[in-house]
């Protein structure tokens, strides 16, 4: 394990607790020393749900150690079972219980629970949250999906929807999109598994004639396991963006024995998509060929990328992934985008990257917001890990045709703010615009004279039309630019332009340099970046 101040993914357990939490009659006792359970506040904090995880810790100590541990985690599972009456029961352990080797699946079983108890074996010094919330699905759905129920299917078109879990990204409102989206062309949901899922749920997974796979990360291990034993075909199209949801539209449409043209034109009539119209507008095609690096787990990253490139007519310069398993369709949509695919989970080589590349508008996670606020990029949020912001309570699916919607809102608008701001950077010395000009709605403070001092913002202060105060105040400001070094420092993005400039007259003015010209420009960059 490597020791880090961020991880993209936690533990194996808050894997385990995604599923549970998301789940209505589940319990998940977990073997664990008194200061796992940190892991509660990711969901009544993070996510702010109203209630507590359904998990039971045995909370350990150091003293216990000495003790029967195994008598301690008997006893936790008995008195949880009692008290909260689960239909189900998870048992399993920590990454720290893990080392203790007390076996919770066979103490479990010596309890003689009268429900189902499932017992999860996950490696936690080998795998992380994601690939443990996908086996802790899979175990649920192995255990108690009934056998034998595919031969009673309804007439009408039904499916299942899997995948999303508690601290899921906008997992609430991708499923209200799409079992809207599923509804308008006449396919009736039958079971949305594991969030807002009961045992009695999981039981009647096979009464549906095929399963909708929203998110892979946590949903394709169960899908295929149903796949096998209860002849459910599965959805490999993930819906975000307008052409992968028309492509989601024509695959579950042949999947349920419809007409794909006649579905998708009930779906396009149902739920308007303005984002391909605000796309080609005039307020937006200015931004064709902004620069953007995209970051996350595979299923957002991959579906983003494709988003930018061909919805936002943006270019993607940097495309990677923290999901290892994962990794080879990360690496094929990078060979699409012309780019080297980025594999890590660790958010140091993301920044290395990052800052490498330059781009313009970062799409990423939590870590890549703070990223970028350092390096003074625009960024939004596509993928988890997440923080509270990102659970809004607003309608904001991810998924869908206003999904679609809500991306071109959030990723379009920081690029407009940050033109914004460099106009008002550029034209500041306007007598106008100046830190000192009164309100421009105020008529009568307008007909001010100019300010003494401010200059035009087509003709570049000189040192002769600065005062000497200011000359005195910022000995900078004597060092002068060549027309080469200016048009070469107009070719570095707006937002890094202004560090640019001042390192760059630093690092002449410490050096004595009265004229910068391209080598200056370039020395200075060699030098800040060791």
């Amino acid at each position: 394990m490597q020791l880090t101040l961020w991880t993209y993914e936690g533990p194996t357990h808050v894997g385990a607790m995604r599923v549970a939490t998301a789940m209505r009659d589940v319990h998940y006792v977990l073997h664990a020393p008194q200061g796992d359970t940190y892991a509660d506040l990711l969901f009544t904090m993070i996510e702010r749900l109203p209630r507590r995880p359904p998990v039971t810790y045995t909370t350990f100590q150091a003293r216990d150690l000495g003790k029967d541990t195994a008598q301690l985690f008997k006893h936790a599972a008995a008195e949880a079972n009692e008290r909260f009456q689960p239909a189900a029961m998870l048992v399993g352990a920590s990454c720290t219980g893990e080392l203790i080797q007390d076996d919770p699946a066979g103490l479990a079983a010596a309890l003689g629970l009268s429900i189902p108890v499932v017992p999860l074996e996950l490696p936690s010094y080998q795998k992380k949250e994601n690939w443990a919330a996908a086996e802790t699905f899979y175990q649920l759905v192995r255990h108690l999906a009934r056998a034998g129920s595919t031969g009673d299917l309804p007439e009408t078109p039904t499916c299942n929807i899997l995948g999303p879990t508690a601290l899921g990204f906008r997992h609430r409102d991708d499923v209200r999109e799409i079992e809207s989206l599923l509804r308008s062309i006449g396919i009736r949901v039958n079971v949305i598994a594991p969030l807002g899922a009961s045992v009695a749920d999981l039981r009647r997974l096979g009464e549906a004639h095929f399963n909708v796979v929203l998110y892979p990360e946590t949903g394709a291990m169960a899908a295929q396991w149903l796949q096998r034993n209860h002849k459910q075909p599965f959805t490999r199209t993930v819906p975000i963006g307008v052409r992968a949801t028309e492509a989601f539209v024509r695959e579950v449409a042949q999947l349920a024995g419809l007409d794909a043209d006649i579905a998708l034109r009930q779906a396009q009539a149902a739920h308007p998509a303005r984002s391909r119209w605000y796309s080609r507008s005039v307020d937006s095609t200015y931004l064709t060929g902004k620069r953007v690096f995209v970051f996350g787990d595979a299923s957002h990253a991959v579906a983003a990328a494709r988003v930018a490139s061909e919805e936002m007519g943006f270019k993607v310069v940097g495309l990677g992934t923290y999901s290892r398993e994962f990794a080879r369709e990360v690496r094929d949509a990078a060979a699409q985008h012309g780019v080297e695919p980025l594999i890590t989970d660790d958010y140091l080589e993301v920044e290395q990257q990052i800052a490498a590349l330059q781009p313009e508008l970062v799409l990423g996670t939590q870590m890549e917001r703070h990223i970028a606020k350092r390096l003074g990029i625009p960024c939004t949020v596509i993928s988890a890990p997440v923080h509270v912001q990102d659970f809004p309570a607003r309608y904001a699916p991810q998924m869908g045709y206003e999904g679609a919607n809500v991306l071109f809102d959030t990723w379009v608008h920081p690029l407009m703010m940050g033109l914004e701001e460099h106009l008002l950077l550029m034209f500041r010395s306007d007598f106008e615009f100046n830190d000192t000009a009164p309100a421009s709605h105020l008529g009568h403070a307008n007909a001010q004279r100019e300010p003494e001092g401010a200059t035009s913002p087509l003709v570049p202060a000189t040192r002769e039309s600065t005062p000497a105060s200011d000359l005195a105040a910022d000995p900078i400001l004597v060092t002068q630019w060549s027309t080469d070094a200016e048009r070469e420092l107009g070719k570095i993005p707006f937002f890094v332009r202004g560090k640019a400039r001042r390192n760059t007259e630093r690092y002449a003015q410490e050096r004595g340099v009265p004229l910068i010209t391209i080598e200056t420009l370039y020395d200075a960059k060699a030098h800040f970046s060791r």
